[in-house]
């Protein structure tokens, strides 16, 4: 029986969806003539010649109508497309949950530009709970300018650190040994209470380590807690159907662990191709491996830097012969991205991208799956794929 391993590379997005003008970084910034893929090509000399096989220059042509140097606009292998989003935000979860073949059927709820940012009684509320001694940050962010800001204070006075950002997020950063990790967590839980009544889509854990300003860094102990997905995703579907689900990174966060029967954390974007190699190995018949490649996000678009983003995906592009040679014969792998994060634009926000589809399976013709109006078709693929009933939304391009 046929497997799917899908991966999703977290913000590589392919030029501006749409309804770009309406999102932005909230200083009147929005996000028309992004193009996280094609700016990198401008930008560096980027060679990824196995991406661009399975379609990455086509999809970016007919995203943006132009294809981006070094690269192809003719495919040679696999079944290629553009993913546009109809769900609200340009977060993860709105991305991943409609990967998984759920739009999100509702508006997020976001914390104001201002200083300070959150309402006084969740601030208050959740110094009481947690028994802290106050909070530092209380803004928008980036997430390591702010722990280079304030870690020192957290670290005399044990007020963790609390941002946000344009996204639908409450984020909270403390020292891994001077706070403690599992002390950050319990924290988190209880600001997951408090902002999932506000619709805030996530609070992420950002702990790091180090001294001073110049030697701290955050590990790879990032944990997401995610409102869960109002209908049953792809995930849902295929452990209902007796099947195994490896989620692998953040991909459980994300879905809140609904549908995953095995739950693989790892860090760093080479790691977490070991992992999904291994999940390889372990999966059976009609089951499921999905990866989140994080660091293409977190460490370089949100960061704005370039040259690092190109190298990542040099790096993910030259190991992408590994997995391909793992693959069974009625093996399908998805390639796709969750939203975009143009590591040239204005701010260190996502940016409302379409995204690639790049499938490959050595039963696949080759052949073009065009523009698909929502990534809702991509997890209905996978599920064709995997011979499971349709699904509410979406329709199936294979």
């Amino acid at each position: 029986m046929a497997r799917v391993i899908l991966c999703v590379l977290d913000s590589v997005g392919i030029g501006g969806a749409p309804d770009a003008d309406a999102y932005g970084d909230g200083h009147g910034h929005n996000d028309v003539g992004s193009n996280t893929v094609g700016h990198i090509a401008e930008h560096y000399d980027l060679k990824v010649p196995n991406l661009d096989a399975l379609g990455l220059g086509a999809a970016v042509k007919l995203s943006t109508g132009h294809v981006p140097r070094g690269m192809s606009e003719t495919a040679r292998g696999g079944v290629w497309g553009v993913g546009r989003e109809i769900s609200k935000g340009k977060d993860t979860p709105s991305g991943h949950w409609e990967i998984a073949g759920v739009p999100v059927p509702f508006e997020w709820g976001y914390f104001p530009q201002t200083i300070p940012t959150f309402p006084p009684e969740l601030v208050a509320t959740l110094i009481e709970r947690a028994k802290l001694p106050g909070i530092l940050g209380n803004k928008h962010a980036s997430g390591v300018p702010v722990i280079q800001e304030f870690g020192e204070e957290h670290i005399r006075t044990g007020k963790p650190i609390c941002y946000t950002s344009i996204d639908s997020v409450f984020q909270i950063a403390a020292h891994e040994e001077h706070f403690g990790l599992q002390r950050l967590y319990d924290v988190c839980e209880i600001a997951f209470e408090l902002t999932s009544k506000l619709m805030i889509g996530r609070v992420i854990a950002r702990p790091f380590t180090g001294e001073t300003g110049e030697t701290f860094k955050r590990t790879g102990n990032r944990r997401d807690f995610a409102i869960s997905p109002p209908e049953a995703t792809l995930l849902d579907r295929v452990k209902a159907a007796g099947r195994h689900v490896f989620a692998i990174g953040k991909i459980s966060d994300i879905y809140a662990a609904s549908g995953v029967t095995h739950k693989i954390k790892a860090s760093g974007n080479m790691v977490l191709f070991d992992r999904t190699l291994e999940a390889m190995e372990m999966a059976g018949d009609g089951d499921l491996v999905m990866t989140n490649f994080v660091d293409f996000d977190q460490e370089y678009g949100h960061r704005r830097d370039i040259p690092g983003y190109a190298q990542a995906l040099e790096a993910f592009d030259a190991r992408l012969p590994e997995l391909i040679a793992k693959m069974r014969d009625d093996d399908l792998l998805i390639l796709t991205a969750d939203h975009g994060n143009d590591p040239s634009w204005v701010g260190t926000e996502h940016t409302r991208e379409q995204v690639p589809i790049l499938c490959f399976s050595p039963r696949l013709p080759q052949g073009s799956a065009g523009l698909r109006s929502t990534f809702a078709d991509i997890g209905e693929s996978a599920a064709h794929w995997l011979g499971l009933a349709p699904g509410p939304h979406g329709r199936s391009f294979l």
